[in-house]
Parts: structure tokens; sequence; C-alpha cells
């Protein structure tokens, strides 16, 4: 005797598919956000706009060596700070750089 539990759970009901399929997935995905093309709107809206300026800039990969994890988590979180400070109405646009912490 088998028993079907999956009625028994609370579980949400989404839109999401059950399987990623990315694979297929991910170029519709890349071809709508180069459609929206968030980045150049919000860059646009900002420019003259008063808002305060909030700039990191953003060093090369690996200066120092190979990438690792730090190299990784360095990336991401300077990413997440600029989304962080354009959501709260900064300028804050992303600023490729040679910034070596220092290094000769």
């Amino acid at each position: 005797m088998t028993t079907d539990y999956k009625a028994t759970l609370n579980l949400p009901v989404t839109k999401f598919p059950m399987k990623a399929d990315l694979v297929r997935r991910e170029p519709e995905i890349r071809k709508r956000w180069e459609g929206e093309n968030l980045y150049a709107r919000i860059r646009k809206a900002r420019k003259g706009s008063g808002a305060r300026k909030y700039i990191v800039h953003d060093g090369p990969p690996y200066p120092t060596g190979d990438l690792h994890i730090g190299t990784g988590l360095n990336k991401t979180l300077k990413d997440l700070i600029v989304r962080y400070k354009t959501m709260r109405g900064y300028d804050s646009p992303f600023i490729p750089g040679w910034d070596c912490h220092g290094l000769p």
C-alpha cells in the first residue's frame, strides 16, 4: 500500500516550471534583459538629476595571481553595493578601473 503525501503538504503554488531547463530558457532570458536595457535607462534617468554620487571603482579581476573565491566575493559585493545604492536613489555607475588597493 503506497500513500500519496503530496495532497497532505502545504506547499506554495507558483507559476515557475518544475524544471529549470536553462539550456533552452537562458537565451530567452538574456534576450529579454537586453531588450529591457535597464542599466542604460537607469543611467539616463540619473544623468543631470542632481542625485548624490556613490562610486565604487572596480579593479582588475586578478592583478596578483590566479582567480580564487575572494575574487568572486569581491565582484559580488561591489555589484550588490552599486545596485543597493542605485535603488536608494544615488547616482551609482559601474566604473571598471585599475584600482589595485595600493599595489605597485
